[in-house]
């Protein structure tokens, strides 16, 4: 048997870890919740997930600044990121890039659609072309 693929999903909205949660362990993957931008850092490094999808606008920390955190890690660079927030002007999608997010969804989000992401990017065939593509960058 496969193990499930693990998601951490930080927001301070409660029913929208709700929501998240309930639709990702019914698509087979094991979810991990934080309340605030600590937290989720804080997760992020005990737990290793393989994906996080990652709210902007957090207590304690926030998201951007927790992707940079981790993005520029060796040890969890490789973790892709999922930015989901209100926040859609230009600027802050310019600022997601660089600090390293791997794709920016804006609210209201299609369900559907951000499944479909969640899925492309936490497959095996996902992994092996990042790897490949970083190894390329190093060279």
């Amino acid at each position: 048997m496969q193990k499930k693929k693990k998601i951490l999903v930080v927001d301070d909205v409660p029913a929208t870890l709700l929501a998240l949660k309930i639709r990702l362990e019914y698509s087979g993957y094991e979810v991990l919740t934080a309340k605030d931008g600590a937290e989720g850092l804080a997760m992020a490094r005990e737990h290793k997930p393989d994906l996080i999808i990652l709210d902007v606008m957090l207590p304690k920390m926030d998201g951007f600044s927790v992707c940079r955190l981790l993005k520029f890690d060796e040890d969890y660079e490789h973790i892709p990121i999922i930015m989901l927030t209100a926040r859609g002007q230009d600027r802050d999608k310019n600022i997601g890039k660089e600090v390293g997010a791997d794709l920016y969804i804006t609210k209201p989000y299609n369900p559907k659609q951000l499944l479909q992401e969640v899925q492309r990017l936490t497959s095996d065939e996902f992994s092996r072309t990042d790897s490949k593509v970083k190894k390329q960058l190093i060279k």
